[in-house]
């Protein structure tokens, strides 16, 4: 079957290291079924992975992609989510010590058909695209759980997102908007920050610029980079709410900000199988569907993930298969 994969570790030079072509049809073990993929997204796992961060070298070639819509074995519409579990595990599939993401053990979604476990499909509704429907599971399902479940703060507060363009920044964005919290936003340029109007920032900064006012809540996807002044943004009591680090994993602490500020620091990884359905419920209710920066054809990988790593995007890459 067709596939985008990775072909080895190369830190250097990650695109070096993506390849289109054909690939063995995947494995289906007991429990688990196929979906056939119409849809996937680009994440910046994607780029990890093509890196080598977070992949044994022996695990390569490695298909890539995490999130995926697409008809299961009966030709039913569905949903997959990525966050794969041990087979025993139960509960919050985020907390299983064990859990991988598809890509990482088991061959990703950019490919014409992904084996996953059964209780990992999700019956697609008819509002939605699959296109939409791909952009769900990683970068939307992240965003869900760091605004309604990790960040403690009730429609009407505020929020500060740290990044205008990123496809967790723009999910944050429109899911805060559209349920009722006044939302700020950085942006390195004057074009992304205007942007971030459109799904409804109240106003964008640039970053590390004063804010009319401290937050609630700040919702950290950066890093390294954007750490001090997420914390110096928060009100007293506030809480910053960190899923990934994409300038650096290691930000000057400012403990002293922390405590006597009486600040919290809560990190949030993925989402649940029943997060994932609360928010899939969220988006028929609502109207709202995830911003698309750009769909290509799955043959022209390359060019989603080269946009990627410039970071030149106003919201979600997705590929799609015919």
């Amino acid at each position: 079957m067709l596939a985008a994969y990775a072909t080895a570790p190369n830190p250097s030079d990650p695109l070096a290291a993506l390849e289109v072509g054909e690939r063995p049809e995947p494995e289906v073990p007991d429990g688990w079924t196929t979906v056939s993929v119409r849809a996937a997204s680009i994440n910046y796992h994607d780029l990890w992975t093509l890196r080598g961060v977070g992949l044994a070298p022996d695990r390569y070639p490695m298909i890539l992609g995490n999130d995926a819509s697409g008809l299961d074995a009966d030709g039913r519409e569905v949903v997959v989510h990525s966050v794969i579990a041990s087979l025993d595990w139960t509960g919050d599939e985020t907390l299983d010590p064990k859990r991988t993401l598809l890509s990482e053990l088991h061959p990703g979604t950019f490919g014409e058909r992904v084996a996953v476990p059964a209780r990992n499909v999700l019956p697609k509704p008819a509002e939605l695209s699959h296109v939409d429907a791909a952009c769900l599971s990683t970068a939307w399902l992240t965003a869900y759980r760091m605004l309604f479940v990790k960040a403690g703060v009730r429609p009407g507060g505020s929020i500060l997102v740290q990044g205008a363009s990123g496809g967790v920044a723009t999910a944050l964005i429109a899911l805060g908007a559209a349920t009722g919290y006044r939302v700020w936003v950085t942006g390195r340029t004057e074009e992304k920050r205007r942007a971030a109007l459109a799904p409804g920032a109240h106003a964008g900064v640039e970053p590390g610029a004063r804010l009319p006012g401290r937050v609630d809540a700040v919702m950290e996807t950066v890093g390294e980079a954007t750490w001090a002044h997420s914390l110096k943004a928060l009100e007293p009591g506030g809480r910053l709410v960190v899923c990934g680090a994409t300038s650096g994993p290691n930000p000057p602490a400012d403990l002293s900000r922390v405590f006597f500020r009486q600040l919290s620091v809560v990190g949030s990884t993925m989402g649940t199988r029943a997060e994932l359905e609360a928010l899939i419920r969220l988006l028929v209710t609502t109207g709202l569907r995830p911003a698309v920066d750009t769909t290509l054809p799955l043959e022209r990988a390359a060019e989603g993930l080269a946009k990627m790593a410039a970071g030149d995007t106003a919201g979600k890459i997705v590929l799609t298969l015919d």
